[in-house]
């Protein structure tokens, strides 16, 4: 029987992780009482249940000072010889409370304070259960389609875990650098195709301008230079326990040179089992809207 235990952060996607894990023919059971989970246990494993062979128990900080007491219930578990993962689900402070604040929910440790208190409260009592996880997923960045993926790969088709995802992100500098940049490089020092005729209207995903911009030698060394120290970081990062890591590369309008070099960057990165890699170009397209709505006005 395989049993994993979903846990990790409130508003990280416990819920969603739990119905995607019943979609994909888990018995999941949500909330159960701690002091019932090894009772539950030993129903499910003494063939008491039927035709289970997969199980997903959810458990949060919603089970309240019975938390204190999931230790020795784990422990009691591995004595008996029940075999048990758990994944931990995350995600940073501030999504957390852009996600309480769309769903206008209070958050289970806030009480009449800020959702920021209940979230550092809920952090330290968690603490203990995000050491001994199998897998931490971060979810501040995860589409849902991503997540149901990194799912589908632990929980279904067995793959190996890879705990750091990586995100190459092109950005412009005229929008703001990214808020959860790891990395920030800035490659405005290199030629812009934007004076170039006829390479303006296209984007470092054009081949015409992704010709132009690496046709330099001062493109490809800086690209080498950035590869390589990549590579010695992620290494570290993995060791450190990271497991979102987001490079952003930025121009001036994040059109050609950022996602020329975002996306040089990712196509070297990628082939490995110790890191999964993404792409993302967050202003890809802006500086078209904004001529739009002058155009309008």
């Amino acid at each position: 029987m395989r049993f994993v235990i979903v846990t990790g952060m409130s508003g990280a996607g416990k819920s969603t992780a739990l119905k995607m894990l019943e979609d994909a023919g888990y018995f999941c059971v949500d909330n159960l009482p701690i002091p019932l989970l090894d009772k539950f246990v030993r129903f499910i494993t003494e063939g008491n249940s039927g035709n289970i062979h997969k199980v997903a128990l959810g458990v949060d900080i919603r089970s309240g000072s019975a938390m204190e007491g999931l230790t020795d219930v784990l422990e009691g578990l591995s004595i008996s010889g029940v075999k048990y993962e758990i994944l931990f689900l995350d995600a940073n402070d501030d999504v957390l409370v852009k996600r309480y604040k769309e769903t206008r929910r209070t958050h289970p440790l806030a009480g009449k304070e800020r959702v920021e208190k209940g979230i550092q409260e809920e952090r330290k009592k968690v603490e203990f259960l995000r050491k001994e996880a199998d897998y931490i997923i971060d979810t501040s960045q995860l589409l849902t389609r991503e997540l149901k993926k990194e799912l589908d790969d632990i929980f279904v088709r067995d793959e190996d875990f890879r705990s750091l995802i990586i995100t190459v992100l092109s950005f412009g500098f005229k929008y703001g650098i990214p808020s959860d940049s790891d990395l920030v490089f800035d490659v405005r020092f290199l030629p812009n195709p934007y004076y170039v005729e006829g390479l303006r209207p296209l984007s470092g995903n054009d081949a015409p301008v992704r010709d132009y911009v690496m046709s330099f030698e001062t493109s490809r060394i800086f690209l080498d230079k950035l590869e390589d120290m990549v590579r010695f970081l992620i290494p570290n990062y993995i060791q450190e326990g990271k497991n979102q890591l987001v490079i952003s590369v930025g121009c001036t309008g994040g059109k050609h040179r950022s996602v020329t070099l975002a996306n040089a960057l990712y196509q070297r990165l990628q082939g490995t089992e110790e890191y999964g890699v993404r792409i993302e170009h967050r202003d890809i397209g802006k500086d078209a809207v904004r001529k739009n709505m002058d155009e309008t006005r």
